[in-house]
């Protein structure tokens, strides 16, 4: 079963939701009360990870299963660090 394609779409969707929430939080002024934006640029990090890995698997000409799951559990780990950062946004505003 190939996910790769999968993994590789989802994480680069997720990386423009995050480099957005990023822009926002910068353009609003909020990014100096609360940590929100360094966990998302955690995350960030990460769904590039993801991107890479998901790519280079994609590209070789045999299976590269070490990669594709590289690449899976990297975006497991962006995907919660960005819940973590709207978490974290979320009870700073309140």
């Amino acid at each position: 079963m190939q996910r790769t394609h999968h993994i590789l779409a989802a994480a680069s969707n997720l990386l423009g939701i995050t480099l957005l929430i990023i822009a926002g939080l910068h353009i609003s002024k909020t990014s100096a009360r609360t940590f929100a934006d360094e966990v998302a640029w955690g995350g960030a990090v990460c769904f590039s990870l993801s991107c890479l890995c998901s790519y280079v698997s994609l590209r070789t000409e045999r299976e590269s299963v070490r990669s594709e799951r590289f690449a899976d559990a990297v975006f497991m780990i962006g995907l919660a660090l960005l819940i973590t950062s709207i978490i974290v946004l979320g009870f700073s505003q309140a």
